[in-house]
């Protein structure tokens, strides 16, 4: 079966510059974008509930840029005013470049790793003594508080938003040849959505290897996955699969 269709369970890039434009472009593809999961902030009582005091904290520990959003969303809904002296520590550049949408950038005392908490534990590391809060999702990856507990550090860990699946009855008589998963929370929501799903001709591919797992506990089968050595991204994996169909 040739690829024509593909269906990217992410939201449509803003940049015309995109890989899956120029790969729509090269192979004559229709790859459209919709995203399989929304996120969702908590209440001020949900917030409430856990019972941590914002005035307590002296730095943030921001994963991502939605948990950016929904800090300062919660301090604000709260009335609490965020101190000048708050200090930021962030997964990445992006992430803390960010920050300039809620502070002046300057002004604050902003610190950020590479890619992942083990780079960002260098830093944290540096600052011990300082009582942290981590804003993240009701799904967050062990991996981060796991890290923070082995190295002492003193934080406390605040849901503030939650994914929760798309509605994407709409689609229910659309079909494609490749479907494109970025999170286990995209196979969930299709299956949520199309209990009675039929993988049949369609292929799956995955971003991650969380990903890759959750396809095959589904049941599922995994026909395109990145990253990988020659397929670092999930446009050069398509690529390739598409490639060594046309052989």
């Amino acid at each position: 079966m040739s690829v024509k269709t593909i269906l990217v369970s992410q939201p449509k890039p803003e940049t015309e510059k995109s890989p899956y434009f120029d790969l729509a472009d090269k192979y004559k593809l229709k790859i459209d974008f919709r995203p399989f999961i929304n996120v969702e902030g908590v209440t001020t009582r949900e917030f409430r509930e856990q019972k941590v005091e914002l005035s307590k904290v002296t730095a943030v520990i921001l994963t991502s840029k939605t948990a950016v959003d929904h800090f300062f969303r919660i301090a604000e809904e709260t009335r609490f005013k965020v101190p000048d002296a708050m200090k930021y520590f962030c997964m990445s550049e992006a992430v803390a470049y960010y920050l300039q949408k809620y502070v002046v950038y300057r002004k604050r005392k902003i610190f950020y790793g590479r890619t992942n908490i083990n780079d960002l534990m260098e830093v944290l590391k540096k600052h011990k003594n300082e009582k942290y809060l981590l804003p993240c999702s009701d799904i967050l990856r062990a991996t981060i508080p796991n890290t923070l507990e082995e190295n002492n550090i003193n934080f406390a860990k605040l849901i503030l938003y939650r994914t929760v699946a798309s509605d994407l009855s709409d689609l229910e008589d659309v079909k494609y040849d490749v479907l494109v998963f970025f999170s286990p929370s995209g196979i969930e929501s299709l299956l949520k959505n199309f209990p009675e799903f039929k993988q049949n001709g369609t292929k799956i591919a995955a971003f991650g290897p969380t990903t890759a797992n959750a396809v095959k506990q589904n049941n599922l089968r995994l026909d395109i996955h990145a990253p990988m050595p020659q397929a670092p991204s999930m446009t050069m994996a398509i690529e390739q699969f598409i490639k060594g169909k046309k052989k």
